[in-house]
């Protein structure tokens, strides 16, 4: 009687399956924050080069209040258009080797990070925005640098996992905004002052993009990445 050979195993059934793609609301909520940043920035590069005349009261204060420390300001805000603009380029790169980008966004956060600090002694909110920078911002810098030394010890995945939390984090600043935008709304009703919700918006904004990543890093989604990636 002739005998035949096992049925081979499917091909499919013997590749690793494919990287699960991020949630679409993730990838959304990302670009919404890349786009928010950049117009931010924009817009305070303008109000500094060309003080506008005819702008609401609370915007006309915030506006003087970033004028009267211009230059830390643009020192703070150009390298973080720049890191924004980086920002993707390294989220979105499918290989775990490093890449120009990535190279470049160490010393843009740094900067970033450090001109933070110093920008938090003009904190229009007071302290309660001041402790929301302090913690996030220094959240921020320990996340770039454990990115940094897993990346000089070759670990890439862990450097991956690292360089994401500091891109989130940072993207917290664009999500302060739409924040901050239903509290200048509601200012008729509330009667609150930009000094009073600036440090309430902050922390909501910072404290929203560092849970979500923290949520994404954790899930089952996330560990199927990883794992197709190494």
């Amino acid at each position: 009687m002739t005998s035949f050979p096992p049925t081979p195993v499917s091909a499919s059934r013997s590749l690793p399956a494919p990287p699960s793609p991020s949630p679409l609301s993730l990838r959304i909520g990302f670009w919404l924050c890349i786009v928010i940043a950049v117009a931010v920035v924009i817009r305070r590069v303008l109000a500094l080069a060309y003080p506008p005349r005819s702008a609401p009261p609370q915007m006309a204060g915030l506006d003087e209040a970033f004028a009267s420390h211009a230059a830390l300001t643009l020192a703070h805000i150009l390298p973080a258009l720049a890191f924004v603009l980086l920002a993707p380029f390294v989220v979105f790169r499918k290989s775990l080797t490093p890449s120009w980008a990535e190279r470049a966004i160490y010393p843009l956060g740094l900067i970033v990070g450090l001109t933070a600090y110093a920008m938090s002694t003009f904190s229009v909110g007071g302290w309660i925005e001041r402790s929301a920078v302090l913690l996030l911002d220094t959240l921020f810098l320990l996340s770039l640098l454990r990115a940094w030394l897993y990346r000089r010890k070759s670990e890439l995945l862990q450097a991956r996992r690292w360089i994401l939390r500091a891109i989130v984090i940072l993207l917290g600043i664009a999500t302060t905004r739409p924040v901050m935008s239903i509290f200048f709304a509601t200012a008729p009703l509330t009667h609150l002052t930009p000094n009073q919700f600036f440090g309430i918006a902050f922390w909501i904004g910072f404290s929203i993009n560092a849970i979500v990543i923290e949520l994404w890093l954790r899930s089952s989604r996330w560990k199927l990445q990883a794992a197709a990636q190494a």
